[in-house]
């Protein structure tokens, strides 16, 4: 099952700038407490959105981006 991230504006992939990934990698906060790891967590997605917002492309799919990022930070 692929995850949509329903945030993300239409993208003309020809001429979308491309972010290829994974970026950043969020494994160095996963001794964090659980609280902070979730907040890392919600930036990360907010981060993403933004780009996505700006019109980039992420060559990282986001249903992969999110199971990436919950591994990292063990969540």
């Amino acid at each position: 099952m692929t995850i949509l991230n329903p945030h993300a504006p239409p993208q003309d992939a020809p001429t979308a700038p491309v972010i290829v990934g994974p970026w950043p990698s969020y494994a160095a906060f996963a001794d964090l407490p659980e609280q902070k790891r979730w907040l890392m967590y919600s930036g990360a997605k907010a981060h993403r959105e933004m780009l996505e917002q700006a019109g980039f492309v992420m060559s990282e799919a986001y249903d992969d981006f999110v199971r990436r990022v919950t591994r990292e930070l063990n969540v």
